[in-house]
């Protein structure tokens, strides 16, 4: 059989798989698909950045509002009228020694602690915390001329600020270096009492909301300095001189007066730190008449005795026997009509107590 057809022709080879065909990217596609991934690679960036962008701006927002966020201002823009400070020399501490040693450690390293402001109701920048640091950039600049220290770095507060915490602010550095005197601490103490913008008018009780934190015997020391304080005035010129037993001493005394008139005359006549010293003293050795009074007897914190073979141990709120009686095998109504009458003979005063 053949295998042409009509046309005289055989049937045609299948034809070969065809090779696939190499598309290369050309130099025009490349550019256009670098600019794609570059500009997806752009946005992905600016999404990323302003994300970060905006949690940054909460987190500044934040702190400050909380008051963390320190600031360069200028000097001129300071105000310290607002706030009386917590030391009763200013001049002298300007002149002294260490303010000469603050401005070369500022000059050689520059400001390292911020100071700390805030808006009074006119709205201007009052210096709350860091008197020695501003007067000694004031000095420094004053002195050189030079704009590096024409600025302090502060934190300013944010918003409405209670009066009466600024005080403690102020003075909280200086008693943790324990760098101010009691008389220091007793002024901040009458001048808070005095300022109509705090609630509380009892310097003697301000010395407890000022100065919570330290131990209670020292704030005993600053309750009799507000007491010598306010009982002389202006007639103790240089109170921050006066040694602590001294002023404790004398307040004491003065307590048991009652007039302070002969005192506040002879202090006038004072002409320096010594003279007031001796004037003082003299008034203690005096040991006027009403001062001679007999002082109430100090309570004991513990009183132990014996009564027969038992030991007796009182204390505030507590007294306590031991003995050698077996307590716990004794009946309840035995023991309890023994305390009953250890109690009246307590309450009645009476020593002679009924044999059980």
């Amino acid at each position: 059989m053949t295998t042409k057809n009509k046309f005289g022709f055989g049937p045609l080879d299948a034809p070969a798989t065809p090779k696939p065909r190499e598309r290369s990217v050309g130099p025009m596609g490349a550019a256009v698909r670098d600019a794609a991934e570059s500009l997806q690679e752009t946005t992905e960036a600016k999404v990323e950045l302003r994300r970060q962008n905006a949690s940054d701006a909460k987190e500044y927002r934040a702190a400050q509002q909380e008051g963390r966020v320190l600031s360069s201002v200028p000097l001129a823009d300071v105000q310290t009228t607002d706030l009386p400070r917590d030391r009763l020399d200013l001049e002298a501490v300007a002149a002294s020694t260490e303010m000469d040693e603050l401005k070369a450690s500022i000059r050689e390293r520059g400001q390292k602690e911020p100071v700390e402001l805030y808006r009074d109701a006119a709205g201007r920048l009052q210096l709350k915390k860091g008197w020695r640091r501003f007067t000694a950039l004031s000095q420094l600049f004053a002195e050189t001329g030079d704009d590096s220290f024409a600025t302090v770095i502060a934190r300013i507060e944010v918003g409405e600020g209670d009066r009466l915490a600024r005080y403690i602010d102020m003075v909280e550095e200086n008693v943790v270096r324990e760098d101010l005197s009691f008389a220091e601490m007793a002024q901040v103490a009458i001048f808070a009492a005095q300022d109509e913008d705090t609630d509380e008018v009892d310097p003697d009780a301000m010395v407890l909301r000022l100065y919570g934190a330290l131990h209670k015997v020292k704030r005993s020391y600053i309750r009799s300095f507000v007491f010598l304080l306010s009982a002389l005035e202006g007639d103790l010129k240089w109170p921050k001189a006066v040694p602590r037993n001294l002023g404790v001493d004398v307040a004491r005394a003065l307590k048991s007066v009652g007039s302070a008139a002969k005192l506040r005359a002879a202090l006038r006549t004072c002409a320096n730190e010594e003279e007031q010293a001796a004037v003082l003293t003299r008034f203690l050795d005096a040991k006027p008449e009403s001062a001679s009074i007999p002082k109430p007897a100090e309570r004991k914190e513990k009183r132990e005795f014996h009564v027969g073979d038992m030991k007796v141990t009182a204390r505030k709120g507590e007294c306590r026997i031991v003995g050698d009686d077996d307590f716990a095998s004794m009946p309840k109504a035995q023991l309890e009509h023994a305390v009953e009458a250890f109690q009246r003979a307590l309450r009645d005063g009476n020593p002679r107590v009924t044999t059980l």
